[in-house]
């Protein structure tokens, strides 16, 4: 009878060879094992535990599922790539309640600027704050404080209004639309000061929005913006920051926030001093980054060497949406993109509203990471029916919505971005 009584079995602990042990001292073998390795704090190790849950029936089938939950996104990610071709019905439930990326809005076309205020930001509704009413929903409802054609104390004072609500410590969402015509401004010093001075009243706030002005009341070129940095250095507990306006929008000096989970710029004109600023940012939570570069008759005169940082040195390692819209260089932005590491764990990539051609997606098409994203957006770009209808075959969500004209006064190739003045 052979001498097996000292062959392992299959929960117990496993010694290596000649490999040095892993960090924990020992590696359980199994689905105990795998299960165990999804509590190291190395994102890695957890990502090889989910596949390799697989390999063990129903129970690593539940095993992987859990890790939808994972803290970390790119387990998440990962784990979603894993599961989202099964048939199996537990399978189907739980990839319904996953949700990859949050703010869903951000694919309406020109959210909350084409001729209307926003009506969603941070997954609220939004609301005007009116003194008379107050603040009813802290949590749930974005509060918006506007004014036109008015002098600027009226929006400092309504701000000092909405400061004396007692709700106004729960407040989580705030919007500026601040405009006047006399001095062109969406958000003068003196606005972002007074914010800044309202941080222990507000001390519940995540989400700002500085500039909700439409298309009607302004063009996004005549928005004048201002130095920005001292809203996240006042705030340490932000997460969303949505900017409108690129003259005069500055990041300066360098700030770390913790928690910024997503940054949002929407110009007519984006400068490359300004992306390079905003690259200078330590935002280790960044999970959305999205820029409009506009046109260089507005001031936008970035090229796809200034995305070196995000693309290849990877600054925001953490990135789960990566938005590169309205651009003029919208083909030279896909040729770099699906080379950067950031398409192994981005879930969605938005290159819409500028001037991709068929040539460009022909590299999009090209590009088998591509088909690992949940959703593409190539919206309001110059596509043929042809190339949309290649796209739509891919395993990824294409998005090809309004598709544009070519115009032989356009400033590239007859083609253009969709915001500019």
């Amino acid at each position: 009878m052979p001498d097996n009584h000292k062959q392992p079995k299959k929960d117990d602990a496993v010694i290596g060879g000649q490999s040095p042990p892993p960090v924990e001292g020992a590696v359980l073998g199994g689905i105990e094992g795998v299960k165990r390795r999804l509590w190291n704090p190395v994102v890695e190790v957890r990502r090889a535990a989910v596949e390799e849950a697989l390999n063990y029936g129903d129970t690593g089938l539940d095993v992987a599922i859990q890790a939808l939950k994972d803290e970390s996104k790119q387990v998440q990610r990962f784990a979603y790539r894993l599961l989202r071709n099964r048939e199996e019905q537990k399978v189907k439930q739980a990839l319904q309640q996953y949700t990859p990326w949050d703010l869903v809005e951000r694919l309406a076309e020109y959210p909350g600027y084409q001729g209307m205020h926003a009506t969603r930001f941070a997954n609220r509704q939004v609301a005007e704050f009116d003194p008379n009413i107050g603040i009813t929903d802290p949590i749930g409802t974005a509060y918006a404080i506007r004014w036109t054609y008015e002098p600027e104390e009226d929006a400092i004072a309504k701000l000092a209004s909405l400061l004396e609500d007692p709700e106004a410590t729960k407040l989580e969402a705030l919007i500026f639309g601040m405009w006047s015509e006399e001095v062109y401004t969406a958000s003068p010093p003196s606005v972002v000061n007074a914010l800044v001075n309202a941080k222990n009243q507000l001390s519940n706030l995540k989400a700002v929005f500085i500039g909700d002005i439409p298309s009607d009341e302004c063009e996004i070129s005549w928005i004048k913006q201002t130095d920005l940095s001292p809203i996240l250095r006042a705030y340490p507990q932000l997460e969303i920051l949505q900017v409108r306006g690129g003259d005069g929008l500055e990041f300066c000096p360098p700030v770390r926030h913790d928690r910024l989970q997503a940054l949002i710029v929407e110009t007519g004109g984006l400068s490359r001093t300004t992306v390079a600023q905003i690259c200078n940012l330590k935002l280790p939570a960044l999970e959305h980054l999205e820029l409009w570069f506009g046109s260089e008759n507005y001031g936008g005169d970035c090229w796809v060497e200034s995305l070196t940082p995000i693309l290849d040195d990877l600054v925001f390692p953490n990135l789960t949406y990566l938005g590169l819209r309205n651009s003029q260089f919208a083909n030279e932005i896909a040729d770099a993109v699906v080379q950067s590491p950031l398409m192994n764990s981005i879930s969605v990539l938005d290159l819409s509203m500028g001037t991709l051609s068929d040539e460009g997606a022909e590299v999009l098409l090209n590009s088998p990471v591509v088909n690992e994203l949940d959703i593409l957006n190539v919206s309001e770009n110059f596509l043929s029916d042809e190339t949309i209808e290649r796209m739509s075959q891919l395993e990824v969500q294409a998005i090809a919505r309004k598709q544009k004209e070519e115009d032989e006064d356009a400033y590239l190739n007859c083609r253009y971005c969709s915001v500019s003045e």
